[in-house]
């Protein structure tokens, strides 16, 4: 999707991402640009600014914001539902869908709504950023999609750019629209309606009043509804990265167990006595464990040669049932005097609701309890011996599959006046913004030690079903309700004044400047069943765990923008900002803009910019989580004839914040040229360049366990904690317990690439008029330090840490139309990439993912438009991938679309 470019100007605009155009004649309406302070002549955007109209969206079939950042090629690493299901293992930020431009990070992308900030996602956690749930998507008119820093402008969080949604401002009469899509295979079907109306004429009555209206239910989507997850074959290529706790459940021996079951010849599956040196012991493994329940014989598998591997990617949720809603109203009143009242409410809703795989445990029990091993010395040991209790990893299918509802709520209120005074073009507003996030336990998760109690004394069972009894513990285990809950709010004064102070050979330099003053607060609360660390399958943040923190923000700015001459604009701006704790940061920019020719434009910039540490960054009480698997490269080194998966485990993590964190700081310039031979043909080309330094960052385990000559005291071993009672003294010296994440400032990040733009349009033949739009980047260098002095690593066509950015995207669509009929045939393309390297197997490629779209209007009426589409018309699958990030297996899912092909229609009518 690319911006409309109806003429040179509209199609070149000005050099840099915070300034635009020379003056022009007074009697044109002016109108803001996102990127600058000064108001310009409509039609005059700010390079690089990518601008996406209603039409664009409206072809497209998306009704979220979400899915409308997905598709730009400028976006990397976006945060997404699919993605958010399990990250971590622990729900911190389940639920946030979020921008992530250049792959710089959700942190460095600022998100605006009609020029102001929103309230971040409430939920602490290692992102900070605008929920783009919580935009008012039926309301928006277009986006602007600001493709480089902006922080001498917008301050914090603007390096890798600023998206901003523009919603209707003068809207009259109503308009209802209806959507139904179904997917071909079932699951992840929508359905949305939409009213919006206005009343009130501007220039005639004095005032407008508008408010849109939308509602929008998703339905889930399930593994086992798709067939590529059958395709992919994960039990068979990723055995090692599936879980080791199923049911019938896997024995945990220890070595005296392990030995005394060898001497008895005792053969787990059928064929070859247990090995000393597997991980777990399963009697069912004999019978092929238990297929129907997802529990495997897969000798490579996590589980082991001797025990069962569950496969929880055969019926695991893709994508959660949701329920979104949201609400906008904007009023502007005429003053008198060239002065306006405006006023903005924004509400959204959005409860989401994910269902996992059941529960699981690790259980001590007496051997007595463990049918299987009857008739063994076991047996014959004293009661009180230690070596009596086994423990059984076993997963809690009577007990139901955990689910939990996300709701988020968003409200956002804004009063101000603008005008003109003394000339100067002014205005404030007051902005106050709430995020509210509540988190709810509702199936699944259970008293701990009711189940551990109940496995003890024989009530539940680990290897077969449970007696009435056992049900009925399993029902009274069930803890329901509210977990945890936070919430965000930021209330901030804004101002801004602009006027032509000057005359120069170009025509007049304009000045603006302005200032904001901004509070932010975010609070935290767990259950009390949470604190006291009661709930299985939850991950308690301690006693102490609730905060509530906030901070003040001050910031003045000043822009210029001078035509020297005719052909040749100089632009500039300067922002200062302090926040409370933290300290301050000063952020220029300056750049120009070049006209040799009517037909090509020249501009080059360069600035600076920075990012202040968001408040969980800085106050994020101490959090338990687990890593995706991953293999113990000293547990490898110990015993290389072991089974990989012996070494193998999604290791625990302790996660720490840090109050003494410094801002990030960025360097970044960019040129480019913009050509337009005729009218409707025009071609953009844009180089940009940009350095983060003093990285606030959390090394990934994938990291720390690569390099455990320097990173090898964040791994915290049984054998180094003694007697620490967190750890469980019957696990094996040298075996990890838990890994340190600390938050620090460390490392530069380096990341450049080319932005490309085509866009014809009017082109009229015998059939119909055709268009055509191209937004493509290219990047050519991704890299990052893991601390300070290391070397570079880059992530650019291969998956490091938590993701990949791609070499190549793009989006490219044409349009056709003829008298009322119109149709849109889009192609979306992310190039293929080196895959994760995981420990003990041979490195791989990652396909390209490319997906087709068509779509077709009939303006049936001047009031009724009827729309049908297909997305992925090919029904086109996620590409394999070995990643261990995401806690869905075969498949990265922070970019790829599970729902497969995706059918609707839609209908609007316009009521005058």
């Amino acid at each position: 999707m690319n911006r409309p470019r109806p003429s040179l100007l509209a199609a070149a605009a000005a050099l840099m991402a915070l300034t635009c155009a020379a003056q022009a004649q007074s009697t044109l309406e002016r109108v803001e640009v996102t990127g600058t302070a000064i108001k310009r002549i409509e039609g005059e955007t700010a390079l690089p600014v990518q601008v996406i109209t209603r039409d664009e969206i409206d072809k497209a079939g998306v009704t979220t914001a979400a899915e409308l950042i997905a598709r730009l090629s400028a976006g990397a690493n976006n945060l997404t539902d699919g993605g958010s299901i399990g990250t971590g293992g622990f729900r911190d930020q389940m639920g946030f869908n979020a921008a992530n431009l250049r792959g710089l990070g959700v942190s460095s992308t600022l998100v605006l709504l009609n020029g102001r900030r929103m309230a971040n996602f409430a939920s602490p956690g290692d992102s900070a950023g605008v929920d783009l749930n919580s935009i008012p998507a039926a309301a928006i008119q277009r986006v602007e999609v600001l493709l480089d820093g902006a922080s001498s402008l917008y301050g914090s969080d603007a390096i890798g750019g600023v998206i901003n949604f523009i919603t209707r401002k003068d809207f009259r009469g109503v308009d209802i629209s209806v959507l139904a899509g179904n997917t071909s295979e079932g699951g992840a079907n929508k359905r949305s309606a939409t009213v919006a109306g206005g009343f009130g004429d501007y220039n005639r009555d004095g005032f407008n009043v508008m408010a849109v209206l939308d509602m929008q239910k998703t339905s889930s989507l399930n593994a086992n509804n798709r067939k590529f997850i059958k395709d992919l074959d994960i039990p068979g290529r990723l055995p090692d990265l599936l879980s080791s706790a199923g049911f019938p459940g896997n024995l945990n021996l220890t070595s005296y167990q392990q030995e005394s079951l060898t001497l008895i010849g005792f053969k787990a599956n059928g064929k070859t006595v247990v090995d000393p040196d597997s991980a777990y012991v399963n009697p069912a493994a004999a019978n092929g464990c238990n297929p129907a329940n997802g529990s495997l014989y897969l000798p490579d598998g996590i589980g082991g040669v001797d025990g069962c591997t569950f496969d929880y990617m055969r019926d695991i949720e893709l994508y959660p049932k949701s329920n979104k809603s949201s609400a906008f109203g904007r009023g502007v009143f005429n003053l008198g005097g060239g002065h306006q009242l405006f006023t903005e409410v924004s509400l959204a809703r959005a409860r989401t609701l994910y269902s996992g795989t059941p529960n699981r445990v690790d259980a001590d029990m007496d051997v007595s309890r463990v049918p299987a091993f009857a008739g063994t010395r076991l047996l014959t040991l004293d009661p009180d011996d230690e070596e009596r209790v086994i423990t059984v990893r076993t997963r809690l299918t009577e007990a139901g599959l955990r689910t939990s509802e996300l709701v988020s709520t968003t409200n956002r209120f804004v009063l101000g006046t603008n005008g003109v005074l003394a000339g100067w073009d002014y205005e404030w507003a007051l902005n106050h913004s709430t995020s509210k996030v509540s988190d709810r336990d509702h199936q699944g998760y259970l008293n701990e030690e009711m189940v551990l109690e109940g496995f003890a004394n024989g009530t539940l069972n680990a290897f077969g079903p449970s007696s009435a009894a056992g049900l009925t513990l399993y029902e009274q285990a069930q803890i329901r309700g509210e977990v945890r809950r936070a919430t965000g709010t930021m209330d901030s004064l804004d101002f801004k004044a602009s006027k032509a102070i000057a005359t120069l050979a170009g025509g007049d330099m304009s000045l603006a400047f302005g200032g904001e003053f901004r509070r932010e607060k975010q609070n935290y609360h767990q259950s009390d069943a949470l604190k006291d660390d009661l709930i299985l399958g939850e991950k308690s943040q301690g006693a102490d765990s609730d905060f509530g923190k906030s901070r003040k923000v001050a910031a003045a700015f000043a822009e210029v923008s001078a035509p020297l001459t005719k052909q040749l604009e100089l632009q500039a701006a300067v922002r200062y900002e302090r926040y409370q704790v933290s300290g301050g940061a000063a952020s220029p920019k300056v750049g120009l803009k070049y006209v040799p020719i009517p037909e090509l434009v020249l501009r080059a910039s360069a600035g600076k910019g920075f990012r202040a540490p968001s408040m969980s960054d800085l106050y994020r009480p101490l959090t338990q989580g687990n890593a995706a698997t991953l293999v113990d490269p000293v547990c490898r080194a110990l015993n290389p004839n072991r089974p990989l998966t012996s070494c193998s485990d999604g290791w625990e993590t302790f996660n720490y914040s840090n109050a003494a964190l410094k801002p990030e700081k960025s360097r970044q310039f960019s040129i480019g040229t913009v050509f337009e031979p005729q009218r409707g043909v025009s071609v953009n080309v844009d180089y940009w360049n940009v350095e983060k330094s003093n990285l606030i960052s959390t090394l990934g385990v994938d990291v720390i366990l690569a390099d455990l000559n320097k990173y090898g005291s964040l791994v915290n071993r049984y054998e180094d904690l003694g007697d620490d009672s967190y750890c469980d003294s019957s696990r094996l010296a040298g075996d990890i317990c838990y890994i340190d994440l600390r938050k620090e400032n460390r490392g530069k990040q380096k990341i450049s690439g080319l932005d490309l733009g085509v866009a014809l349009s009017g082109l009229k033949t015998g059939i119909g008029e055709f268009g055509l739009r191209l937004n493509g980047t290219l990047t050519l260098k991704s890299e990052q330090q893991t601390g300070d002095g290391d070397p570079f690593v880059s992530n650019l066509g291969r998956f490091i840490n938590e993701g990949v950015v791609q070499r190549w995207r793009h989006t490219v669509s044409a349009d056709w139309e003829s008298g009322p009929f119109s149709a849109t045939v889009s192609n979306s393309f992310l190039s293929g990439y080196n895959d994760q390297r995981v420990v003990g197997k041979d490195d791989r490629k990652v396909g390209a993912y490319s997906l087709w779209n068509l779509s077709a209007a009939w303006e049936a009426t001047k009031a009724l438009t009827l729309r049908a589409g297909v997305q992925n018309v090919f029904d086109k699958a996620p590409p394999f991938s070995q990643q261990a990030w995401f806690f869905l297996s075969g498949y990265d899912p922070s970019y790829t679309d599970p729902r497969g092909r995706y059918g609707y229609v839609s209908a609007k009518y316009t009521f005058k």
